[in-house]
C-alpha cells in the first residue's frame, strides 16, 4: 500500500446482495435482454432432444464444430461431441495439457413430465373418448398436471429404422391437450377427504385427445379415428408407440411475471434455468489457460442412471477425444486429467417461498432476487447421497465470485429434517475431481409453471464465466 493511504476496513459481516437494489441500469438493462434470450431457449427446448438440438445450433453459430472436424488443435479450438441425441459437450481447448484437468460446469436438460406408455391410445367405450395412458417422469405433483393445456413432442422411431419427429400444442393454431379434473361438486368421496398425494392417482394421469368417432368402424370408433389421422400425418401405425419416445409437457410460452417484469414463469427450468447461462458462458470463452468443458446430461431427474446420464462413460469418452487430439498417451492422460479437474455443478436450489416459508432454516435459505446460489452440500437427513465440496475448493470459488463481483448467495436445501434433494455432483466426484453444486433459486420447483428471477440467471451467467476463466 502506498505511503499515506487509507488502510481498507475489513468486512466481519456476510452482506445479503440484493441484485435490483445494486445493479446499475447499465445492467439492468442487461438483465432484461438477457432474459429475452433466456425465454426463448426455454420456449425451443422442451425436451432434452430439443434441448441438444437448440444448444447445438447456437453453438455451431459462434463457431464450434463436431470433435469429428476439428484440424490442428490449439488454444481456443471449439467443439462439441454428441451422445445419443440427449446430451452434449462443448469444448473449448486451454493453453496447458489436459493432463493437467479441466474446468467443467454441468447441468442437467431433462425435466419432470409425463411419459407415454408403450400402448398409451385407448377408447373409453361408455363415454366414447380417446385418451392415452402415461407414465410420469421424475418428482411431480400430480395434481398439478390435471386442468391445464399440455403438448407433445417426441419422435417415434418405425420398424424400418427411419424416425419421425411428433411436436403438437405449441405452434400458434395448434390444438393441445389436458387431463379433466373431477368438478368440486362431485368430489366429496372420491377426493375431498384424500391426501393431496393420493387425490389424483399415476393410472389416472391420461390424457384427453380425441371425440369424432370414425363411422366406417365397428368398434373403438374414436380410437380408430384419432390412429387414422396419426397415420396420415405422421405415417405411424399403432405398434409404432412401443418405439416411441413422446412426452407430455405444459403447453405455452415462457412469460414474464410480475408488474415489474422481475421474473420468468415457465415449464423445465430446473434445470434449464442453468444450462441456458451455462451454454452462454461456454460461447464467450475465447483462450482459455484451462480446457473448458460444459456439460449438459440427461436423466438427473430419475437418478442419472443409463447411457446418457452422468453416471456414464460419455465423460470419459470427452476426456479421451481431447486426449487424442492434443497428446498420446491417452489412458494415463485421462486418469490425471479428471483427477485434476474442477467441477461445478449447475443445478438449481429452492428459493424461499414467502407463503412456506417454515420449511427453511431462514440463516441458510435461498432468496431468489439475490444471485446464484452456492450449495456445499445437497443430500437428505444426515447428508446422505451428497457430494460434500471440501472447504479449499469452496475458498477459490467464493475468491473467484467476489474478484468478478458475482451476486451469489451460500444455502442448503431446507430444514435438515424436512426432506432433501440430489444433483449430479456426487457422480461427477466419484472421478476423484473437486465438485460444488451453484445454480439458480427457483419457486415452485419441479412445477408446470416454475418461476425464477431474472437478476438470478443473469449472475450465474457471470458467475459461470468467472469459473471458466480459473487458472
Amino acid at each position: 500500500m502506498a505511503s499515506g493511504g487509507k488502510k481498507k476496513k475489513t468486512k466481519l459481516d456476510m452482506e445479503t446482495r440484493w441484485i435490483w437494489e445494486k445493479v446499475t441500469p447499465k445492467q439492468r438493462t442487461e438483465i432484461m435482454d438477457f432474459s429475452e434470450g433466456y425465454k426463448s431457449f426455454l420456449d425451443r427446448a422442451k425436451t432434452e432432444r430439443l434441448a441438444v438440438e437448440t444448444i447445438i445450433e447456437r453453438a455451431e453459430a459462434k463457431g464450434f464444430v463436431h470433435v469429428s472436424d476439428v484440424e490442428n488443435p490449439e488454444q481456443g479450438t471449439r467443439f462439441y461431441m454428441v451422445n445419443r441425441d440427449k446430451c452434449v459437450a462443448l469444448i473449448v481447448l486451454g493453453k496447458g495439457s489436459i493432463e493437467e484437468g479441466a474446468n467443467i460446469v454441468a447441468s442437467h436438460i431433462d425435466a419432470p413430465r409425463l411419459d407415454l406408455k408403450g400402448k398409451p391410445l385407448y377408447e373409453d367405450g361408455e363415454t366414447q373418448l380417446a385418451l392415452l395412458k402415461t407414465h410420469y417422469y421424475g418428482g411431480i405433483k400430480k395434481y398439478q398436471w390435471v386442468s391445464r393445456p399440455l403438448a407433445i413432442h417426441g419422435i417415434v422411431v418405425k420398424e424400418n429404422g427411419t424416425s419421425v419427429e411428433v411436436h403438437m400444442g405449441d405452434e400458434d393454431g395448434d390444438p393441445v391437450f389436458t387431463i379433466p379434473d373431477l368438478l368440486p361438486h362431485l368430489w366429496g368421496k372420491t377426493q375431498a377427504k384424500k391426501s393431496m398425494s393420493e387425490g389424483i392417482k399415476g393410472e389416472n394421469l391420461n390424457v384427453l385427445v380425441g371425440g369424432i368417432p370414425l363411422k366406417k368402424e365397428k368398434k373403438d370408433k374414436v380410437k380408430m379415428a384419432i390412429l387414422s389421422m396419426l397415420h396420415k400425418k405422421y405415417g405411424i401405425l399403432e405398434e409404432d408407440f412401443i418405439s416411441a419416445e413422446l412426452e407430455i409437457v405444459p403447453a405455452g410460452k415462457a412469460l414474464d411475471v410480475g408488474f415489474d417484469r422481475a421474473f420468468v414463469g415457465a415449464y423445465g427450468q430446473d434445470d434449464r434455468a442453468c444450462a441456458y447461462p451455462q451454454m452462454e458462458a461456454t460461447i464467450g470463452i475465447k483462450k482459455p489457460t484451462r480446457t473448458c468443458i460444459s456439460l449438459f446430461v440427461d436423466k438427473e431427474e430419475i437418478g442419472s442412471d443409463t447411457n446418457t446420464g452422468i453416471k456414464s462413460r460419455f465423460i470419459e469418452s470427452v476426456f479421451g477425444a481431447i486426449a487424442e487430439l492434443t497428446a498420446e498417451d491417452t489412458n494415463k492422460i485421462v486418469r490425471n486429467a479428471l483427477e485434476n479437474t474442477r467441477a461445478i455443478s449447475s443445478d438449481v436450489n429452492a428459493g424461499v417461498n414467502p407463503m412456506f416459508k417454515e420449511v427453511h432454516e431462514p440463516m441458510n435459505a435461498a432468496h431468489i432476487g439475490c444471485g446464484i446460489v452456492l450449495t456445499k452440500f445437497t443430500g437428505s437427513g444426515g447428508k446422505y447421497r451428497s457430494n460434500d465440496a471440501h472447504a479449499e475448493f469452496v475458498a477459490l470459488i467464493r475468491k473467484t465470485f467476489n474478484q468478478k463481483k458475482v451476486y451469489w448467495q451460500a444455502a442448503e436445501l431446507g430444514k435438515v429434517d424436512e426432506g432433501g434433494g440430489g444433483t449430479i455432483a456426487m457422480f461427477l466426484a466419484m472421478h476423484n475431481m473437486d465438485v460444488i453444486d451453484a445454480g439458480v433459486p427457483l419457486l415452485a420447483m419441479h412445477s408446470p409453471f416454475e418461476i425464477s428471477s431474472k437478476g438470478d440467471i443473469w449472475s450465474a451467467y457471470k458467475a459461470y464465466g468467472a469459473f471458466f476463466g480459473t487458472k
